[in-house]
């Protein structure tokens, strides 16, 4: 049950990389902090006061930024390789009780692919707003990317199982609709 429980928990918070790449690292370090949060002993770093400041600057800029008018789209670019590195070392780091190549293998696997395609969900959905409204809609986007990397990761740490399952319902509908929007008329 606890491998259950350590996987689900890791890909919940690489779920929540795909959002924002800064948060649920945050949010982890706070949650290990307070003694929410068990990280792997190789990752203590993350609940250190230092990796605390950078993770809170760095996290207002990120968010910060993707507010700005069409630098949110060019952010893409990097967030889109960085979301999937971030959900590899995430998972990783909440990976406990496993053999390292097991651990590394299921981070590099399962959490870099769902970190990547929740990043590339959120991509797709800030394209649209972009085409469907000239980019005024973006902020409306960015701020419920926001809103879903911090539910996502306090999810994950507070009910592992519950978000692996949301996330998998999420994926799934992404997957419907993409689906929908590519069969011929």
């Amino acid at each position: 049950m606890e491998s259950v429980l350590s996987v689900s928990l890791g890909l919940g918070v690489a779920a929540a990389c795909g959002f924002r790449i800064f948060v649920p690292f945050l949010v982890m370090s706070l949650a290990a902090r307070g003694g929410y949060l068990a990280l792997g002993e190789s990752f203590e770093w993350i609940a250190g006061t230092p990796a605390l400041i950078t993770l809170i600057v760095a996290t207002t800029v990120e968010i910060g930024a993707y507010y700005l008018p069409w630098l949110d789209n060019l952010l893409d670019v990097v967030a889109t390789p960085a979301a999937v590195i971030a959900g590899i070392v995430a998972s990783a780091s909440v990976f406990t009780g496993m053999d390292p190549y097991v651990k590394w293998t299921l981070a590099a696997i399962a959490g870099g692919s769902v970190a990547g395609a929740v990043q590339i969900a959120t991509v797709g959905v800030r394209q649209a707003s972009l085409l469907g409204t000239g980019g005024l809609g973006n902020p409306l986007v960015s701020t419920a990317e926001a809103a879903g990397s911090v539910i996502t990761a306090v999810l994950a740490i507070l009910v592992p199982v519950l978000a692996a399952a949301m996330i998998v319902l999420i994926l799934l509908t992404v997957r419907r609709r993409r689906a929908r929007l590519h069969q011929p008329a």
